[in-house]
């Protein structure tokens, strides 16, 4: 269920809303293979009306699934939005729609979270990748002993032109 804000109940004092909202109702699947919302989310907000607007503010917080771009470990990023707030027009060109009186915060809160998505999701800032494997195995040389470790410039070397 989208998170619905009733504007009767909002009239005079205002509204403090607290909960959570499941990760489908955000439709963040498939906007990025490395990353992916499976737990709810966990908001606290309060609603107020002004005159031709209402302005919702407050705390989200969402867990994300991700995988770090360098190793490709699956990790939990923990997305918080402190002090997010969104104004909705209920006049003019930028007019939310009012169904039944209730106007839907979902989409807000949907762009704000795309806009909170790591760029390039990192299990830890010092990651190092991907562990590296030996490419080929050393080679004896003529030279009593001496191993020669394989590289482009050795192969680049042995080119005549």
């Amino acid at each position: 269920m989208p998170l619905l804000i009733n504007l009767r109940h909002v009239e005079d004092d205002g509204l403090e809303l607290k909960g959570k909202l499941p990760a489908s109702e955000l439709e963040l699947d498939g906007i990025d293979e490395l990353i992916k919302a499976e737990k709810p989310l966990h908001y606290d907000l309060e609603v107020q009306k002004l005159e031709k607007s209402v302005l919702a503010q407050g705390d989200l917080s969402l867990t994300l699934r991700c995988e770090c771009v360098r190793c490709l470990k699956p990790f939990d990023y923990q997305l918080e939005l402190e002090d997010w707030a969104c104004l909705l027009s209920l006049e003019g060109d930028d007019q939310v729609p009012i169904t039944n009186d209730c106007i839907d915060l979902t989409p807000a809160i949907r762009e704000d979270i795309l806009l909170g998505f790591p760029q390039h999701p990192l299990c830890k800032p010092d990651c190092g990748g991907l562990a590296k494997k030996v490419i080929g195995k050393k080679k004896k040389t003529g030279d009593a002993g001496q191993e020669e470790i394989p590289s482009a410039w050795n192969e680049l070397n042995k080119l005549k032109f």
